[in-house]
């Protein structure tokens, strides 16, 4: 039997879950679309070998040099392939790489061969040095190892950024939107008439969205397991991985009961929603190492929630660490989720 001081909690979140099961189509957003979303990118990134870049040679004065170097390039190519190397005409080189149908092209000259490409294009740059190398080496090709085994592959990094980045939609989405959606709709009216304490109802909504976080990490983390090959945890790292998702999830909850305490319109949340979570989506590690900005943004970039989160399960997941080892970015998350929470209850208004 519940206790009479918590009675009023239970209650609440008992009526988040019957409302949450009685729309199918939240039940497919918050379950369905982060699992749809992690197999669509694992395919795209869980193995096989990558395409060779494309690159074009501009036709010049010196066109039996412009062929030695087609040939050269082609070498590494299959002979039926669609993306061999081409002397084109310069100025289709020139639109060719404009309109992103090459990353590059090269320019034989009669001291040297000119590479032009896109310095702020990662595809471009890696078809730059691509070319010099294969122009560069004799006729023996290098050996080649190429990275297989889990917990070395780019999937097995991706992945735990990308569950980061489900707990951070949902806590933002889950409770900041829901909060103004039950203002506009006139529901806090008829709560407001209950017998309840303001820091019930609002935990109501963060114990909720931690119940609906359980089932939709375990369902993304078997997957991750059993589908991508990520390492099989042991008891102690699953132990200690549960216990960083619930300080994530807690500390984006209390940011999105923040967002929310006070929001009126459901424009405005949408906004501030965004405006929270976009930096956060570039600079966290989601995409890529948040390692590559300056060291001048880094204390920045390490003060942002999710990039503790991130840090913390791979860490965790790719690495073995303890949860010791991982206490300190808890810590971070749980001091965010006891500022934010106490920040919303004291701003909150029913109004």
């Amino acid at each position: 039997m519940v206790p009479l001081r918590w009675q009023a909690l239970a209650q609440l979140v008992t009526v988040r879950f019957r409302e949450f099961f009685r729309e199918p189509e939240v039940i497919f957003w918050v379950y369905g679309f982060p699992l749809a979303l992690a197999f669509g990118v694992g395919f795209a990134f869980r193995g096989g070998d990558q395409p060779l870049p494309d690159v074009d040679v501009a036709d010049t004065s010196d066109h039996a040099r412009a062929t030695q170097i087609v040939q050269r390039l082609n070498q590494v190519r299959p002979q039926d392939a669609k993306d061999l190397v081409q002397v084109r005409p310069l100025k289709e080189c020139e639109q060719r790489l404009r309109v992103g149908k090459t990353a590059a092209f090269l320019v034989a000259h009669a001291d040297g061969t000119e590479y032009i490409f896109d310095p702020m294009r990662a595809d471009s740059v890696h078809a730059r040095f691509w070319a010099e190398a294969i122009l560069a080496r004799g006729n023996d090709a290098p050996k080649e190892t190429h990275v297989s085994e889990p917990g070395s592959r780019f999937i097995d990094w991706f992945l735990p950024g990308l569950i980061g980045a489900n707990i951070m939609g949902g806590g933002l989405f889950g409770i900041g939107f829901v909060l103004v959606d039950m203002r506009v709709r006139k529901l806090f009216k008829r709560l407001r008439a209950t017998p309840m304490r303001n820091s019930d109802f609002l935990l109501s909504l963060l114990v909720a969205r931690l119940g609906f976080l359980l089932p939709e990490m375990a369902t993304l983390l078997t997957a991750s397991w059993l589908w991508f090959g990520l390492p099989a945890p042991t008891i102690n790292s699953f132990c200690t991985l549960l216990v960083v998702i619930l300080a994530g999830a807690s500390a984006f909850a209390g940011i999105g009961l923040l967002l929310g305490s006070r929001t009126e319109k459901i424009e405005s949340i949408s906004g501030m929603i965004n405006m929270i979570m976009m930096p956060m989506y570039i600079l966290s590690g989601v995409f890529f190492s948040s390692k590559r900005f300056p060291d001048e943004v880094q204390p920045f970039i390490q003060a942002l929630p999710l990039t503790q989160l991130n840090d913390a399960m791979r860490e965790v997941m790719l690495e073995g660490q303890s949860l010791l080892d991982v206490s300190w970015r808890i810590g971070i998350l749980l001091a965010y989720a006891g500022v934010t929470f106490a920040l919303a209850l004291y701003w909150f208004k029913w109004r």
